[in-house]
């Protein structure tokens, strides 16, 4: 009697998984079922490089004043590239925001985890604001997008590559190669165009990206791995590192950045100018 009990209440026990089953997907709508989706020209993700001002003289809109295409600025101060090292996976909000993991939220189009992460930090309040907007917008119809990262993997020492896997997503190089493959799984005809970082000045240690190694290697080498990994993937790059701002002495660092890393107003003029020349051709 025990046994026939037992086997009775499985049996219970599976229909009603799979009743609830079906009626939770009956019932199941997704986040961005009748959103209204919105159409732009150019999305330009990046750091703070793009992120840190949000007027009229940042460098996508002033991008948006040059081509006469609608652009958003979806830069957001301190991300990478990559996925942070795995002691801080499970805890850093930043992670789900790096460059990759917002194009494998564009790729699947489910910016659930992005939508969890409140940030706490100065500066990031513009966050939450920026994935409710990229949420909206119809990456099958976008024309372009730019990516301009690389400067804060490099301050986080994130290694350059893992030699046995090449879409290690806490690498640069891994990051950048899986970012590309789900944004041409949203649009396989996206136009993407790579935006190196510019040469940087440290002013707290007196140390240039040439001096300073992070962990992961010299700036330049992200410069050169990220120039080498776009021939490789076939889409464009642009070098803003290699002879874009001078800096034949300390004192060039004063010519077009504030603090020796983010453009002043001049600064992101001349890499607004640079960008749009590239994408009319």
């Amino acid at each position: 009697m025990r046994s026939l009990s037992g086997r009775r209440m499985a049996v219970y026990g599976m229909f009603s998984a799979v009743l609830f089953l079906a009626l939770f997907l009956a019932t199941f709508r997704r986040r961005t079922d009748g959103m209204e989706r919105q159409q732009v020209s150019i999305v330009a993700f990046g750091d703070s490089v793009f992120g840190e001002v949000r007027d009229e003289t940042s460098v996508p809109a002033l991008l948006q004043e040059l081509t006469g295409k609608s652009v958003y600025n979806a830069g957001m101060g301190g991300t990478c590239m990559a996925r942070q090292p795995q002691g801080r996976r499970m805890d850093y909000g930043k992670d789900s925001l790096s460059m990759v993991g917002l194009a494998r939220a564009v790729g699947t189009d489910d910016f659930g985890v992005q939508q969890t992460v409140r940030m706490r930090e100065t500066n990031a309040e513009y966050f939450e604001e920026d994935i409710d907007r990229l949420e909206t917008i119809d990456f099958s119809r976008v024309e372009t997008v730019l990516i301009q990262q690389g400067v804060n993997d490099y301050h986080a020492g994130i290694p350059i590559e893992n030699p046995e896997e090449p879409y290690d997503e806490y690498t640069f190089l891994g990051a950048l190669r899986t970012t590309v493959a789900y944004l041409r799984r949203a649009n396989p005809d996206v136009r993407i165009v790579l935006v190196t970082p510019t040469y940087t000045w440290y002013i707290f240690t007196g140390l240039t990206c040439e001096e300073a190694d992070q962990g992961g290697g010299f700036l330049e080498e992200y410069v050169e791995a990220e120039l080498g990994v776009a021939e490789e993937l076939g889409i464009e790059v642009i070098d803003m590192y290699h002879d874009f701002f001078p800096h034949e002495t300390w004192e060039d660092k004063d010519v077009y950045t504030r603090d020796g890393l983010h453009p002043n107003g001049e600064g992101r003029e001349k890499l607004a100018r640079r960008i749009a020349e590239v994408l009319e051709g």
